[in-house]
């Protein structure tokens, strides 16, 4: 199985608890001795994961990159659920997933990815030919959620959205020319929230296949917000609405 690279301390840390076993090596600034890189260390040795002293130089030409915080840990890609439909069998309740349609920026869909865990959605849906796959900087950025929400990559979005319909889902979609803000409809029950990218938004199919289209209202001087900010706004309203810190489906 080929290896990936992980860097920064929020995503090898998630690593070291969901998989431990998945770590090959574990590469430190071996010039760093603050107590986080102390703490970081010990729970490594608690993990039974190899760790190798590091300068900055090899941890950058591991990582690719030099916002490594002085860790990089080369690690085997976990399995992941097979389909939706594998994901959405095992939700208990009412599925909540995040659709972005667009997204090639990293750094963006590291975020959502976070808020997407954070607010219990789960699912992220993009896609394949539209979007950013997971690589070392999403995990980054993610600290951590690219190992606990499944990220799946689709052939024909549009079909993927109708298939939600026919599992029970609401598809909402964002516009900023939609009649109804986010906080007027109904997120409670089997719901597939739909951003596009920042700028461009949704494409023109995609908007059509959603069963509603709602804005965030805009009160200051900027027309838009970012994608990721766009996504914690309409994720943590359907938490608010399905229960707040009972989550997501609860």
């Amino acid at each position: 199985m080929s290896s990936k690279v992980l860097f920064g301390f929020h995503a090898v840390t998630v690593r070291l608890k969901t998989a431990p076993s998945s770590i090959s090596e574990i590469h430190v600034d071996s010039t760093r001795r603050d107590a986080r890189m102390r703490q970081f260390v010990e729970r490594a040795k608690e993990a039974g994961a190899k760790l190798v002293d590091s300068d900055d130089e090899r941890l950058s030409r591991i990582g690719g990159t030099t916002r490594h915080q002085g860790v990089v840990a080369k690690v085997s890609p976990l399995v992941q659920q097979h389909s939706l439909d594998d994901v959405l069998d095992q939700v208990p309740g009412d599925p909540l997933v995040l659709v972005l349609d667009g997204v090639t920026d990293p750094h963006n869909l590291g975020a959502c990815l976070r808020v997407a865990d954070g607010a219990g959605a789960h699912a992220v849906v993009a896609p394949r030919d539209h979007a950013v796959g997971l690589n070392a900087t999403v995990a980054k950025v993610a600290s951590g959620a690219a190992e606990t929400v499944p990220y799946l990559m689709v052939t024909n979005l549009a079909r993927t959205l109708n298939e939600l319909k026919d599992r029970g889902l609401r598809i909402i979609g964002t516009s900023d020319d939609a009649e109804r803000t986010v906080y007027d409809v109904d997120l409670t029950g089997p719901v597939a929230l739909v951003l596009g990218a920042e700028g461009p938004g949704m494409r023109q199919l995609t908007r059509k296949t959603c069963d509603e289209l709602v804005r965030i209202p805009m009160r200051g001087a900027v027309e838009s917000l970012n994608v990721s900010v766009a996504s914690g706004v309409c994720l943590y309203e359907a938490l608010r609405q399905r229960g707040g810190a009972g989550g997501a489906g609860a």
